[in-house]
């Protein structure tokens, strides 16, 4: 891997990586969250959202995924989904216990 200024390795990802990431944020899954959960930069995949808009999207083609690496990384992202409308809903709920009857 080639080093960036900050000293740090950068990453290279396949392009079925970059396309699974992709779907995800297309499905409805915010960019930051997505981000975390597959390990990447929220500027890097933002980047492959609007290279795959303009149908520019390429792979770095090193090392495939995976099927199951996908699996994992969408039931990740399923999981972090479904925490986030379970911490809604809890605090929807305390809203309404507090309101006067």
């Amino acid at each position: 891997m080639s080093k960036r200024k900050d000293g740090q390795a950068r990453g290279k990802y396949t392009l079925e990586f970059k396309l699974e990431a992709v779907r995800l944020v297309k499905g409805g899954q915010a960019v930051p969250v997505t981000a975390k959960i597959l390990g990447v930069p929220v500027q890097t995949l933002g980047n492959w959202v609007r290279l795959s808009e303009k149908g520019q999207l390429k792979g770095a083609g090193d090392k495939p995924v995976s099927a199951e690496q996908m699996e994992l990384a969408r039931l990740r992202a399923e999981n972090a989904r479904l925490r986030m409308e379970r911490d809604i809903l809890g605090k929807a709920t305390a809203y309404f216990a507090k309101l006067p009857q």
